[in-house]
């Protein structure tokens, strides 16, 4: 059998997932954590796999790194210090580093060999990030990184794991969240992605229940990522001063500007951000109440 007959099988549910035809194969490698495989399509570019499930494309990776990242730095105005957990294919970090208000941007990613594979094979995913002399990139545990750092040492924590199994599953804690709260600033936020809630309205449910207990204000807000498929992928907002979470688009477009990031994004803007929050009814039943 030929690379061009060959098919990924991605089983989302247990009834429903999606394929990929593999043009060429480039990594497949089992770390202490997961499978990772990486290869390229014929139609979505390059795509990061773990344990079975699409985490990214080339092709449609911009929609989902924008939101995870601007929405957060712009939402809460002057950023300085961030927090990035996960997000081995360095695509929120390079797009952290794209703010110029950003004074330094750590990043915990706990397999190592994410990182290493997304430098050689998705090289255009975390572009010159990597080297960013305001970037501090960590291979270690999280859970562990959030206990230990200093109260309000951070702004923003952006978490980008997996679904809350395996290796994500400690990610979606009380205690993680109780740790992220205390070490975010006075008008801290924290971000995650919830899943899609058509398919996993539990995700969403749980995870705000939980959050709900360390922050004041507990929100989430939707992107459209053609690879997630079930519909809107939901990414939660969690955040210390309620105000954040509104935010007209008009001084969007103002702190973007000083930003520096006005006019670069290929799906966000001041008025996607704005009515992200604005969500469909079966969906916003799912947050608290």
């Amino acid at each position: 059998m030929s690379n061009a007959e060959v098919w990924l099988n991605e089983t989302l549910y247990p009834e429903w997932g999606q394929r990929f035809r593999v043009k060429r194969e480039l990594a497949r490698v089992r770390s202490r954590f997961q499978d990772i495989f990486i290869f390229e399509s014929f139609t979505h570019g390059r795509v990061l796999v773990l344990d079975g499930v699409v985490q990214i494309t080339e092709a449609d990776e911009f929609v989902y790194q924008e939101m995870l990242t601007h929405v957060p730095l712009l939402a809460h105005g002057s950023a300085a210090h961030v927090l990035i957990i996960g997000a081995g294919d360095g695509g929120v970090l390079r797009r952290v580093l794209e703010h110029r208000t950003v004074a330094r941007a750590v990043m915990v990613e706990i397999d190592g060999e994410v990182i290493r594979l997304a430098k050689e094979f998705l090289p255009t995913i975390g572009g010159n990030a990597w080297e960013d002399p305001r970037a501090e990139v960590i291979v270690g545990d999280g859970i562990d990184y959030v206990k230990r750092a200093p109260t309000a040492s951070f702004d923003v924590i952006i978490v980008d794991s997996t679904d809350p199994i395996g290796v994500g599953e400690v990610l979606f804690t009380d205690e993680f969240y109780a740790h992220c709260a205390r070490i975010l600033s006075a008008r801290g936020i924290i971000v995650n992605q919830c899943g899609v809630p058509f398919m996993q309205a539990g995700e969403l449910r749980e995870t705000s229940a939980r959050r709900a207990k360390f922050f004041p204000l507990v929100t989430a807000y939707v992107a459209a990522v053609p690879t997630y498929v079930g519909g809107f992928m939901t990414l939660g907002f969690a955040a210390k001063a309620p105000e954040t979470a509104v935010v007209p688009a008009s001084v969007l477009r103002e702190r973007a500007e000083a930003s520096g990031i006005l006019g670069t994004t290929r799906y966000w803007t001041p008025e996607v951000h704005a009515a992200a929050f604005h969500l469909p009814p079966y969906i916003a039943a799912l947050l608290p109440s």
